[in-house]
């Protein structure tokens, strides 16, 4: 009597293309996007709340090298 073959995982390539009905990863190149319709807004206020709990962690991280670039406060 055959032995029947061991069930393997599929791969997350096997996965999608069993999803997908195709191949994955797409063959050919992928497309270039038009950068020259893209629009940037800003829509923060002029001035953002900074809590003392976030100088802190700033100044703990970075303050040596604030004091370099800038000097000592």
């Amino acid at each position: 009597m055959p032995l029947a073959s061991p069930q393997h995982e599929l791969t997350a390539s096997e996965q999608l293309e069993a999803l997908l009905g195709e191949p994955w990863p797409f063959p050919g190149r992928p497309p270039r996007h038009n950068v020259s319709n893209w629009r940037v807004s800003d829509n923060w206020p002029d001035e953002v709340p900074v809590t003392d709990a976030e100088i802190a962690v700033f100044e703990a991280w970075f303050g040596d090298f604030f004091d370099e670039r800038f000097g000592p406060v």
